[in-house]
């Protein structure tokens, strides 16, 4: 069958085709909206929703900006992808420059002299005038061209621009990450601090409830017991502080890091600043498809699913014969001052042929093995898109339910302070017990600290929207056009 085959591969040989399959961008079915899209209009209609490609302008927190200023500047991480890419660069410079001729200028001067008792030595020895004392020299430009007939060195060309765009996506990817942790982290800082004050204002309040009732006690208002209860309150007001306080140091020690500095450099210029944000509306405008141009992960599986594809053109070329062209040029000379002479002018053409021809067996895995890795490539490329579409999903939920248990919980507070002041002054008048004024002050504790929670999640899940969708970087023009064909 392969003797058959002779004659084909001649016949495509001359005709100087390209070997394997063309790249064809899969199509990826997609909703025209998300499920939850009636509740983000909801929000836009009510407050237009920041631009995705600096979304963290819309909190309206300029330490919050800052922050992911200096963390897209200075993170190392970001660095490090930034190098991985002008590898990727230079690996498809490579790729395209072997396609081109080769060209060299070699020159050499070597002064030596002559054993006679070598067996060139011993017949030039019996020459007249014969000298041991030698000079050589020689200078030629050569160069050198690989006939691309059967396309693989332009289906390797392809490839590495491929991966080269797959690697500028995921840098972009890097800087999305980047930007959300960061604002998830200072979040996290905000929410901490937050809760602190309020512990703090809870432990001022039950010192001045215990301090009430020890002068009760004093008086013979008061049993031994009420006293007890109201110091363990204090007591577990108090204990709520040093695992926030742990959380916040954690978190500025995060943004640090982040920010490619070392843990403390700018912890007190940002737990000194301004706690003031608000959450943005998030605009799902374009539906699931806007991920296909938007989500770094998804344009970089497309790239990686590209490059296998030309890969299998790579392999398939091993198929047929490689022809080369190269040329030489030169002078070469044994007598010194005579090297630029007609007499020493030197040329050479050749004409090179490699086939692996009995290394099918090779060739057929290294085949096989390319269509394996297209096949993976394209099933990471679909799986890429459904988990953007879950991400964004699961974001948009967790953003419509916080803001709703953030808009019940702003009541419950509101309740839970009334309820305990009426139940002090009830106290006071003798009217209820310690036990219900203590039970009041446990719950307005628990409400207010769940709303500074909730809150501060409430912002995170607005991050996780904007995150999800793609958000944190300018898509060019060209990057556009190339991954929406």
């Amino acid at each position: 069958m392969r003797i058959k085959l002779l004659p084909l591969m001649f016949t495509t040989l001359l005709a100087g085709c390209t070997v394997g399959p063309d790249y064809v961008k899969p199509s990826l079915p997609a909703a025209s909206t998300w499920h939850q899209q009636d509740a983000l209009d909801h929000r836009v209609a009510e407050a237009p929703a920041p631009g995705l490609e600096a979304w963290w302008h819309g909190f309206d927190d300029p330490e919050l900006s800052t922050i992911i200023g200096r963390v897209l500047e200075q993170n190392l991480d970001l660095a490090a992808s930034a190098a991985r890419v002008q590898q990727a660069s230079a690996a498809a410079q490579h790729a395209h420059a072997d396609r081109l001729p080769e060209g060299s200028l070699d020159a050499n001067a070597a002064r030596l002299r002559q054993s006679e008792r070598s067996p060139l030595g011993k017949l030039a020895s019996a020459t007249p005038n014969y000298d041991r004392n030698q000079t050589y020299e020689d200078a030629g430009v050569g160069a050198s061209w690989e006939l691309d007939l059967a396309g693989g060195l332009r289906r390797g060309d392809e490839a590495a621009n491929a991966a080269w765009q797959a690697a500028e996506a995921t840098h972009a990817g890097v800087r999305i990450t980047l930007a959300a942790e960061a604002a998830d982290a200072y979040f996290r800082v905000r929410g901490a601090q937050a809760r602190i004050a309020i512990a703090n204002e809870q432990i001022q309040n039950e010192q001045g409830l215990v301090d009430l009732v020890r002068l009760r006690f004093l008086h013979g208002l008061g049993t031994e017991r009420e006293v007890a209860q109201s110091e363990a309150l204090l007591l577990q007001a108090q204990g709520t502080v040093p695992p926030l306080q742990a959380e916040l140091d954690t978190q500025l020690n995060r943004l640090d890091v982040l920010m490619g500095a070392a843990p403390g450099t700018y912890a007190r210029e940002i737990a000194s600043a301004p706690a003031g944000f608000h959450i943005p509306s998030v605009a799902g405008a374009g539906g699931p498809a806007s991920l296909l141009r938007r989500r770094p992960d998804v344009i970089a599986a497309e790239r990686t699913l590209a490059a296998s594809n030309a890969r299998i053109g790579v392999a398939l070329a091993q198929y047929y014969p490689q022809v080369s062209l190269s040329g030489l040029l030169g002078f070469a000379s044994l007598d010194s001052g005579k090297l630029f002479t007609g007499s020493a002018l030197q040329s050479q053409g050749a004409l090179g042929l490699h086939w692996r021809l009995f290394d099918f067996g090779r060739v057929d895995a290294e085949v096989k093995q390319a269509r394996g890795a297209n096949a993976e490539a394209l099933a990471t490329y679909r799986g890429s898109m459904l988990k953007a579409t879950e991400d964004v999903e699961n974001a948009i939920v967790a953003l419509t339910q916080l803001e709703a248990q953030h808009a019940v919980l702003e009541n419950e507070v509101a309740a839970h302070t009334r309820a305990r002041d009426a139940a002090q002054d009830a106290y006071k008048g003798g009217a209820v017990s310690l036990l219900e004024v203590l039970d009041e002050d446990r719950q307005l504790l628990a409400s207010r600290d769940l709303l500074a929670r909730v809150r501060a999640d409430d912002a995170r899940a607005a991050v996780s929207a904007f995150r999800a969708l793609g958000g944190g970087w300018d898509v060019p023009a060209d990057k556009v056009a190339d991954v929406s064909r």
